[in-house]
């Protein structure tokens, strides 16, 4: 990304915190916008210590006795630039108490006239408006990257690497962000990143940098996730959590949601073995703090059946569901209990007990309306099962129910909508029903190329759909579409990652049937070296692969 580093001054820690106390602009408020109010990643002793309120523009008393003397006007005494300083004191100071919409706007418009288009006390008093429409979560993200671009125009005017700047940069990236221009987004943040990264190497004890590191952090993995980047993202969130493990207190409820985060982003990559450990973690200090009746405490365990179902151990999966809705059903909480009960019934259906998630998915299904979208993910479960139990009729006519709830609501949940249909057509994939599999996947495709941030969904689309062209025979039409994903699933994921070697494989496959070993034995060698590394040298697929490779390079020779 394009990475525009502003040259650092040489100076002192206390420089640094002197440049930013030289304003009346509140930047109490400035840096609760990276956290919660009251959150304890940045305590308001922090600031009020760091930041102490300016005194007020007065000008030496030329005859001193005159201060013993009461006047009726003070102001009819003052010299003309006097008066000056202090209506501008005057608008510094209603700027910096303004805690409406409506009073920060209004105090800002005034102050802006009373200020050079140049003064750093107007850079930052746009960076304060735009924080604070971004904190409201105002729908104009076009205004709030203006005042973020125009508090970075001004704040790195003479090339100062400061944590204002570094916040500015924040602003625009997360702008950026909301306005889905990912590229520009990331660009921006990583510029932030390598400022606050000099300034934590030269930090002193005066002023803690660390919230700041963590809003810069989260946001580079909110946009790499975004932009399909998921392994990397998985960086930034670890270094985030990280910050939050030295800043807050070991068994906070921050940091138990913050483990949690952490073991998704994981279990999203498929890896969950990490994931694991963390959501474990998450679950410990959520009882310690909150009691194993707390909602925290059932989404932990909503997760821990995921993981489970993830590692195969399907027995632990269940009873961390079956936990999780004793305790949503408690608090009454319809929604998620539906999606545990839908949960659950899949579990039962790994587990080989058909009959009891078709009664579970029956009961559910009384309980929802037609319209809710819940109810099509218990038609394809619904499906699933039956699919199992080779019912293929009864499954069919389910997944065409399903179908034609999904058609109507593929431009309101797009996302969910493609989700749906690859599930659908791994039923169909399942039912020998090649046909209508491959033309679901192409549906699921369109709807996701309209989707920027949805871009590792795609290469699994495009790794599935070239799959099922070479089972049906289609090699010339399949080979683009297992190209094409090896190159989405690389950027999404990194060049090392299972999913990359199982396609390079499949691309082995289709020379080997289109009777050129030599390419075959290059993409197999390729999967050979992904899965060594990400599956290990003796796991089953790697030793299938490996020979494979022998049977290319036999046929090479031939």
């Amino acid at each position: 990304m394009i990475s525009i580093l502003a040259r650092r001054r040489a100076s002192s820690s206390s420089a640094l915190v002197s440049a930013l106390v030289k304003t009346t602009i509140g930047w109490k408020y400035l840096q609760k916008c990276f956290f919660s109010v009251g959150s304890s990643l940045f305590p308001s002793s922090v600031c009020s210590s760091l930041f102490p309120k300016p005194r007020a523009f007065l000008q030496p008393t030329l005859f001193p006795s005159r201060g013993l003397r009461t006047l009726s006007d003070p102001t009819s005494t003052m010299l003309p630039r006097q008066r000056i300083l202090k209506q501008k004191s005057e608008l510094e100071e209603s700027f910096e108490s303004a805690m409406t919409t409506e009073e920060i706007l209004t105090s800002f418009e005034a102050l802006e006239g009373a200020l050079d288009e140049k003064d750093k006390k107007l850079g930052l008093a746009c960076l304060k408006v735009g924080q604070h429409l971004e904190s409201i979560g105002a729908e104009d993200h076009g205004k709030i990257l203006n005042f973020g671009l125009r508090a970075l125009k001004i704040l790195e005017a003479d090339g100062e690497t400061s944590v204002s700047v570094a916040m500015a940069l924040h602003l625009v990236g997360s702008a950026y962000y909301d306005l889905k221009r990912f590229n520009e987004s990331l660009g921006f943040l990583n510029r932030a990143n390598r400022i606050l990264g000099l300034l934590e190497k030269a930090s002193s004890s005066e002023f803690d940098i660390r919230p700041v590191i963590h809003a810069v952090q989260l946001q580079l993995a909110n946009t790499k996730t975004a932009m399909g980047r998921r392994e990397e993202a998985l960086i930034n969130l670890k270094r985030s959590l990280e910050i939050k493990e030295s800043i807050l207190e070991p068994n906070s409820r921050e940091l138990g949601i913050a483990y949690r985060d952490l073991a998704e982003a994981y279990a999203a990559v498929l890896n969950f073995k990490e994931a694991l450990p963390l959501c474990q973690k998450a679950l410990e200090i959520h009882e310690y703090q909150l009691g194993r009746n707390s909602v925290e405490v059932a989404h932990d365990r909503r997760l821990l059946g995921v993981i489970y179902t993830g590692l195969e151990d399907h027995g632990k999966a269940l009873e961390q569901n079956q936990l999780s809705q004793k305790v949503l059903r408690s608090w009454g909480m319809k929604s998620d209990l539906t999606l545990a009960e839908i949960d659950a019934a899949n579990i039962q259906i790994a587990l080989g007990k058909c009959d009891d998630a078709i009664n579970i998915l029956n009961r559910v299904a009384e309980q929802t309306d037609e319209d809710e979208e819940t109810r099509t993910l218990v038609f394809i479960s619904m499906a699933k099962a039956l699919c199992y139990q080779e019912k293929f009729a009864d499954a069919k006519r389910y997944l065409d129910i399903s179908s034609d709830l999904l058609a109507k609501k593929e431009t309101h949940v797009p996302t969910k909508v493609a989700e749906s249909y690859i599930e659908i057509s791994s039923l169909y994939e399942m039912m020998s029903d090649f046909a209508t599999a491959i033309s679901l996947l192409k549906r699921a495709l369109e709807i996701i190329e309209r989707i920027p941030q949805e871009q590792h969904m795609e290469g699994n689309v495009l790794g599935r759909i070239g799959w099922l062209c070479l089972l049906t025979g289609k090699l010339e039409q399949g080979i683009p579409y297992l190209e094409n994903a090896a190159e989405r699933l690389k950027e999404c994921f990194g060049p090392k990652h299972f999913a990359v070697g199982y396609i390079y494989n499949n691309l082995g496959a289709a020379y080997m049937e289109m009777e050129r070993p030599q390419s075959a034995a290059q993409m197999f060698a390729f999967a050979k070296d992904i899965m060594d590394v990400s599956l290990g040298p003796h796991h089953a697929d790697s030793i299938q692969t490996c020979q494979s490779l022998a049977n290319a390079y036999k046929a090479m020779k031939r």
